[in-house]
This record gives C-alpha cells, sequence and structure tokens, in this order.
C-alpha cells in the first residue's frame, strides 16, 4: 500500500533571516485521492502565525495539493500543502522477516530495572531588591559586576 506525506510548507523568520521551512504534517495509507482529501482538509483549517491581521484569504487546488494565501496589512504570506508519496524513511522500522515454517518468536522484553530516582531541582535563592515606587530597582543588576567587560 502507498503511504503519501502531507508536506507543509511556509515562510518563516523577518527580514533578511526569512527562509523556507518544510515540515511533515501527517503520513496517509491508500490512494492519492484520499491522502489530497485530507491534505484538503487540513489546509481550509491552517492558521498561521503571520499575517497578525488577515485581510484576505486565497486557497488554490495546484496538481499535487494547495496554496494558501493570506493578504496582511503589509504583505502576503504564502504556505504550500504537497502531497508526495514517501520513497524512503531512515526512521521506517524495518520490516519483519519471515524465517522458517513456524511462527516468529516474540522479542524477548527486558526486565524491569530499579526506578530511576527523581532528580531534585536546586531552589534558587531569594535575592530582595530595593525598588523605587514605580517598582524599578534603584540600583541596577549589572552595575558592580567584575565579570563584563
Amino acid at each position: 500500500m502507498t503511504t503519501w506525506g502531507l508536506v507543509l510548507e511556509t515562510t518563516v523568520g523577518l527580514g533578511e533571516r526569512k527562509h523556507t521551512e518544510a515540515y511533515v504534517m501527517a503520513h496517509v495509507e491508500g490512494p492519492r485521492e484520499t491522502a489530497l482529501a485530507e491534505l484538503e482538509k487540513r489546509a481550509r483549517a491552517y492558521g498561521p502565525e503571520h499575517p497578525r491581521s488577515p485581510k484576505r484569504r486565497r486557497l488554490f487546488r495546484s496538481r499535487d495539493g494547495f496554496l494558501l494565501v493570506i493578504d496582511g496589512a503589509w504583505q502576503s504570506h504564502a504556505t504550500r500543502f504537497s502531497v508526495a508519496e514517501l520513497m524512503d524513511d531512515t526512521d521506517r522500522p524495518a520490516p519483519a522477516e519471515a524465517v522458517g515454517d513456524g511462527p516468529a518468536a516474540p522479542d524477548p522484553k527486558p526486565e524491569p530495572g530499579p526506578e530511576p530516582e527523581p532528580e531534585t531541582v536546586p531552589t534558587l535563592a531569594t535575592v530582595t531588591v530595593e525598588c523605587d515606587e514605580d517598582g524599578v530597582p534603584v540600583k541596577p543588576a549589572w552595575l558592580g559586576r567584575t565579570d563584563l567587560a
């Protein structure tokens, strides 16, 4: 049976650090039409972080997915949704190989070891800082530090 990846490509970051990132939202087993139907549901329900004040939202269908264009106050933001056949996955478990005529032996379960002791989190000392009536510290925290250059 064919495995389809539902892929989301979107622009993240601001200014010179703006770049495109791709995420695999889910995998769908079965025919391509089933994967496209699931992808359409996800594209219609998707709410991107930007723009914060959307003015217009348009969803386009293409051959292998959808393109969501949202117009904001200053610029448009685009997100591409596509369906692609999964050809290889390094994290996919290897299929079990049949050996002999009899049923496969179950994997031995490891014996439970002693319970790990919970980690203790050190508590930080409470420091009282003198503040004025507006709550602003009278002495800045960096004043008097010798480790600053």
